[in-house]
């Protein structure tokens, strides 16, 4: 294998400001691909792009709120009069939410969750399967949850929505296997040392669990793997 596995390949990370979704857009620029980098806070993203140039690195920041369905739209569109395909498409960017019974749940946040953890990324698979098609060996991967396949109490609102993404994500994966080149995966990244962990633990030593990095090298290795549509794999 050579040191830029990725070269010449276009890829697309959301929730790419911070935590595993910016580990990972620093680990595919070292890897070769050209990485658009997309989340809502503008000063992330062009942090994570100063580190991916500093690495000898390139991308491209694309700010925008996934929960606005129509800059989905606009983005896959952008993206398109730029480049012919796209490669790798990582689907990082989720919400947690508040921790509570399931009787407890608040309805409108429920949505929220349900807006982004599931709807936006159908509007992503929708507005870049186009370009993934396009690809001669393209790659989606999903990040889930354990909880999203083994529930769990007072987790019941996260756990449903990442239990939707993975069936929407499978399905998608089973619908292309035998037209295209896309292949689809889920990854359980586990215990990893992000904000989102922090807010659901916060008590715990941020320094007793993994580093991003060690996730986003697992999803780099990967999609230098030749894996069967559907692959699903926990990173501990």
């Amino acid at each position: 294998m050579t040191d830029k596995p990725l070269a010449n390949q276009v890829a697309l990370v959301t929730g790419a400001s911070r935590g595993i979704g910016a580990a990972t857009a620093l680990a595919l620029g070292a890897a070769g691909a050209h990485v658009v980098i997309t989340a809502r806070t503008a000063a992330g993203l062009e942090t994570v792009e100063n580190a991916i140039f500093d690495a000898g690195g390139s991308a491209t920041i694309a700010p925008l709120n996934l929960t606005e369905t129509d800059s989905i739209a606009r983005l896959g569109a952008a993206i398109g009069e730029r480049w012919p395909a796209l490669d790798i498409l990582v689907l990082n960017a989720a919400m947690l939410g508040q921790l509570s019974a399931v009787p407890a749940i608040d309805p409108k946040e429920m949505a929220q969750i349900l807006t982004l953890n599931v709807s936006a990324q159908a509007a992503l698979i929708a507005a870049f399967d186009p370009m993934l098609r396009k690809s001669q060996r393209a790659r989606v991967i999903g990040l889930t949850s354990s909880v999203g396949r083994k529930p769990r109490a007072y987790w019941g609102m996260y756990g449903a929505s990442k239990a939707a993404f993975e069936t929407l994500l499978a399905a998608y994966g089973d619908e292309m296997e035998l037209i295209s080149s896309v292949r689809t995966a889920i990854i359980d990244p586990g215990a990893t040392r992000t904000a989102m962990r922090h807010k659901a633990y916060p008590g715990e030593d941020p320094k007793s669990v993994k580093d991003p990095s060690v996730v986003a090298d697992r999803i780099v290795a990967l999609l230098t793997e030749d894996f069967a549509t559907g692959h699903f794999e926990r990173v501990d």
